[in-house]
């Protein structure tokens, strides 16, 4: 599969290698832990993990890819995939759109390959918020945007935001599974998975709601 997805990106001659290779690591991973479910590929560019993602599993009935600009190369390499796997024909929908206005539903898989900076945490939010499936692979660390709470003492500021990433996910409700993909291929390699859990109680991750339920707790 790999192979043949391989060969149709080079015939589109639109993307660069580094990008074929992310997006095939970060899907096969995803694929082996969630199954189904509309993709939304956010931060997509040519949204080619939204195919792949829809190759990998032929039980998910659609993707929207969303991008606040789609490039115009973009049909081009999604002509050439769907002419070797015609049943993607029809399946993908193409938006230009912020983030914010994408409807996310509980049953969606959100995906998202390096989104920069803040724009990863903006999509888990959206993701939690909804109650959906999510994962993502950050890069562009900002420590002035993201947030990387008191552990830049102990381990380099990029490894402390997406830990506090990975924490906060967990305490609003969600199982995390944190992995890598190969780093020959991209430094910025490390890989967030969640899902929410069923029943389990969510909780407040922003600390300034813990020091207001404090204070109405003395109070009383």
């Amino acid at each position: 599969m790999f192979h043949r997805v391989a060969r149709a990106v080079c015939h589109a001659g639109c993307l660069p290698r580094k990008e074929l290779y992310e997006a095939w690591e970060m899907a096969r991973r995803v694929r082996r832990l969630f199954r189904g479910g509309r993709i939304v590929d956010l931060g997509a560019g040519h949204g080619l993990l939204a195919h792949v993602m829809l190759l990998l599993d032929d039980s998910s009935p659609a993707a929207l890819v969303v991008d606040t600009a789609i490039p115009a190369s973009c049909a081009k390499l999604h002509d050439v995939l769907v002419e070797c796997w015609p049943r993607l024909a029809g399946r993908l929908t193409f938006i230009a759109s912020a983030l914010e206005d994408v409807e996310i539903l509980p049953a969606d898989v959100v995906v998202s390959s390096h989104a920069c900076g803040a724009l990863t945490d903006r999509i888990l939010d959206r993701a939690a918020a909804a109650r959906a499936r999510v994962a993502v692979l950050p890069c562009c660390h900002d420590l002035a945007t993201c947030d990387a709470g008191p552990l830049s003492g102990w381990v380099d500021g990029p490894a402390a935001i997406d830990i506090v990433r990975a924490m906060r996910l967990e305490q609003r409700g969600y199982r995390v599974w944190t992995q890598t993909i190969p780093a020959d291929i991209t430094p910025k390699n490390r890989l967030l998975i969640g899902a929410p859990e069923e029943g389990k109680i969510l909780f407040d991750p922003d600390p300034r709601s813990a020091s207001r339920s404090g204070e109405r707790s003395r109070r009383g």
